[in-house]
């Protein structure tokens, strides 16, 4: 499972290491229920993380029976089974104090590793990872990870992932509860602080709004544990002033706010150039709403539906070339490509989850926190997302969840 993380940069090594994982895990239950053994996995925890699959799954499944693309949304309904035996495995890696320490550690180890790499690139220019990672594929096939038209448009802070994969900022800030709570289990108050402040310069630069968000909804509630609503004001007023003067220290970043101080212009198109085209890809959202309310356009089917319900097809898009790629807000993703049905299949699963946690005794929650934050900042829906039927951003997503429920339900639970 760390492999699996540690791997994102490489996206088809880490799809790899997913599918064998999975298949592991599959072959291994069977085994093991075949023999009687003892189980890897409560009862508890085999159910919820089984559920929280379904409410993932079962929308796409359903939607695909009169997709855009049929073919493909029955070909990816097809491939998303692998990622139930991959959940049984996440939980069973935190099923016990043991296994939990080096797992969770060991996403937060990795965030700190990236973190401290993304500072290195401030301060340098270049990644020391992804320079690595790109000089051994130069060895490998005559060729780099990103082409150089890729790596002259990167606009912001790419981190280990690559100025070909500019999702570092989201991926840093889904997975910074796991390195803040390490960072104060292990150094107190200053140990957080001082997290939070590298992971937050971090952010700043990598330009990503959307992880601005979830990076202070991770810091408020962690902060708000650690140090009470008084001193955590006083550390977010010092944090805000510094982020501001980071900020203003980066073009890219200087840009980022001048876009979106366009929203204050008050017209249609001052709001959408303020949101990089979102409030015309969110008119195309609900235009598929309507034509397709039960069960959607299909999952991933977005791009195949938006031509037809582009609100403005003779105007130059924002963001370049070529159609939306998916809604960009997790509510109108599950609507326009899963419909009702596939909304109230995710509702359904979100009631079970936080069901689940509402009758965990004290110490359950307590042992389960780090992965709940990461997984509520990662959906949470007055945001702005990435592709939640995504091979990357959903293997991520159910990742979390799986983290979610096998350290809740754990066999230590009492």
């Amino acid at each position: 499972m760390l492999a699996f993380v540690a791997l994102w940069p490489l996206p088809g090594i880490a799809e790899t290491v997913l599918v064998l994982g999975a298949l592991y895990a599959a072959v291994r239950m069977v085994q093991l229920r075949m023999q009687g053994k003892q189980r890897l996995l409560s009862a508890p925890a085999w159910a919820l993380t089984s559920i929280l699959f379904l409410g993932y799954w079962l929308p796409q499944a359903f939607s695909a029976f009169d997709a855009i693309d049929p073919a493909t949304a029955w070909r990816k309904t097809a491939a998303g089974l692998r990622y139930l035996p991959f959940m049984w495995l996440v939980a069973i890696a935190v099923a016990t104090p043991q296994r939990r320490g080096l797992t969770l550690g060991g996403i937060a180890l990795i965030a700190a590793i990236w973190t401290l790499d993304a500072l290195a690139q401030a301060a340098f220019g270049t990644s020391p990872l992804f320079w690595s990672m790109d000089q051994l594929k130069w060895v490998v096939s005559d060729h780099g990870l990103c082409s150089a038209q890729e790596v002259a448009a990167a606009d912001r802070l790419s981190g280990v992932l690559g100025p070909c994969n500019l999702k570092f900022g989201q991926v840093l800030a889904s997975l910074s509860p796991f390195l803040l709570f390490a960072a104060a289990r292990r150094g107190g108050l200053w140990g957080w602080g001082l997290a939070t402040a590298a992971v937050g310069v971090v952010l700043v630069l990598a330009g990503s709004r959307a992880a601005w968000l979830t990076y202070a909804l991770v810091v408020v509630y962690s902060g708000w544990r650690l140090l009470g609503a008084r001193a955590l004001m006083v550390c977010l007023a010092v944090g805000l002033v510094a982020a501001v003067a980071v900020g203003f220290g980066s073009a890219q970043v200087r840009e980022r706010v001048a876009r979106t101080a366009m929203a204050w212009e008050g017209d249609g198109d001052g709001v959408n150039q303020a949101l990089s085209g979102r409030a015309q890809i969110w008119d195309a959202a609900g235009c598929m709403i309507s034509a397709h309310p039960i069960n959607g356009v299909g999952a991933r089917g977005f791009r195949d539906a938006y031509p037809a319900c582009n609100p403005a097809p003779q105007a130059q898009e924002v963001w370049g070339d070529g159609p939306a790629l998916h809604a960009h807000q997790i509510v109108l993703e599950i609507l326009a490509e899963t419909g009702v049905l596939g909304l109230l299949l995710w509702l359904a699963a979100v009631a079970q989850a936080w069901r689940a946690w509402r009758f965990a005794p004290l110490a359950a929650r307590e042992r389960a926190r780090p992965a709940m934050l990461a997984l509520a900042v990662t959906v949470f829906p007055l945001n702005t997302h990435l592709a939640f039927y995504s091979t990357f951003w959903g293997g991520l997503t159910l990742l979390l969840a799986a983290l979610y429920a096998g350290s809740l339900l754990a066999k230590d639970a009492g």
